[in-house]
């Protein structure tokens, strides 16, 4: 079993910069590609980013690719997400996920991760 808490949400001004944090625990998070994915109101959950196990291969999606950056320090099974230039458009939750499937295949799952998070609300105002 493994326990995922995201925190580091918050209200911000357009431009300006937050950063997220997944506090996993239980079984060893190294054993599971990490995801963060975000759901808008009356909006489905999108994906956001992705990262593998050894953290050396991340995927973005288009919308946040050159200003979001996803990482993870193993040591601390805990994964961040840096998100820069945030925009209105990103304001939702944000969820922290993790799987046994690959980073690759994680990106395009709609549902169905062995393990998510409770989320942590973003709001960027204009």
């Amino acid at each position: 079993q493994v326990q995922l808490v995201e925190s580091g949400g918050g209200l911000v001004q357009t431009g300006g910069s937050l950063r997220l944090s997944c506090a996993t625990s239980g079984r060893t998070s190294s054993s599971y590609a990490m995801g963060w994915f975000r759901q808008a109101p009356g909006q489905e959950r999108e994906f956001v980013a992705t990262i593998s196990r050894s953290g050396s291969t991340t995927y973005y999606a288009d919308s946040v690719k050159g200003r979001f950056t996803i990482s993870r320090d193993n040591a601390k099974t805990t994964v961040y997400l840096q998100m820069n230039s945030l925009k209105p458009e990103d304001t939702a939750v944000y969820y922290c996920a993790a799987d046994r499937r690959t980073a690759q295949e994680l990106r395009f799952m709609k549902g169905g991760m062995d393990y998510w998070g409770k989320g942590t609300l973003v709001t960027v105002s204009s």
